[in-house]
């Protein structure tokens, strides 16, 4: 089954205006999570979706695969999926652009989870040990059943006084690329809304999103706190 990944990258983002183009020693952050993709073994093609003519511009620089999109589009989903539509493809992996520290390996698993069992949307999910994040709405949340499908995913404390660990959502997701275009066009639901989580819509329609253990530490960049910590991992690994 031929999967390709792409990057959703805006530079308006309400949050941290320009973050796919922070500096993060010496790169811009999209150039980071871009060549950690293309490292996947098992996405024959990585590609930066993006209505940003300086993000397109940075990619370029650095030899990535870039594409131009509609500038209306309400969330990363929908343009992904504009770029879908005209591949080849039978996965689409959403690789989110504030994920610098995601593994191609974790790509790779997420890939074999969708090839092998009869799911239609997956995701990655981190342990996470650190419970002061509990409260950080920025930090979302997500219960599994035992079968290894969300429940609930939320920027609220769940599990409600969790006392040893929770479960952080991981910015990946793959679709079955035909269920992704039926996706794009359920219309946005109260909780999605509510909690302003995308992948909410799926479980409001009564798609069950399978989620996959990464082994590996990520952090999304949501803050410039946030991007802060990703340099000071990065400057802990290279002096390490």
């Amino acid at each position: 089954m031929r999967a390709v990944g792409i990057i959703p990258a805006r530079y308006d983002s309400t949050r941290f205006p320009g973050k796919p183009l922070a500096d993060i020693l010496g790169k811009p952050m999209i150039q980071h999570v871009y060549e950690r993709a293309v490292h996947a073994k098992l996405l024959d093609e990585v590609i930066v979706a993006t209505d940003s003519p300086l993000i397109e511009e940075e990619v370029k620089k650095f030899n990535g695969k870039v594409r131009m999109t509609s500038s209306h589009h309400k969330t990363g989903t929908e343009r992904i999926a504009e770029i879908a539509k005209e591949i080849d493809s039978d996965i689409v992996v959403n690789i989110q652009g504030d994920e610098p520290l995601i593994e191609s390996d974790s790509l790779d698993e997420l890939v074999k989870l969708i090839q092998k069992e009869n799911v239609l949307m997956a995701t990655l999910i981190e342990k996470e040990n650190d419970l002061s994040l509990m409260n950080d709405p920025n930090v979302v949340k997500v219960v599994i059943d035992k079968n290894n499908y969300a429940i609930y995913f939320s920027r609220a404390p769940i599990p409600f006084m969790a006392k040893s660990f929770f479960y952080r959502h991981v910015g990946v997701y793959g679709f079955k690329k035909k269920f992704l275009m039926e996706f794009i066009n359920y219309p946005p639901s109260f909780l999605e809304q509510t909690e302003g989580l995308e992948q909410l819509r799926a479980l409001e329609n009564g798609i069950k999103i399978k989620v996959l253990h990464s082994n590996s530490y990520t952090w999304s960049v949501d803050t410039e706190e946030d991007l802060k910590k990703v340099i000071n991992y990065l400057k802990g690994k290279r002096n390490g």
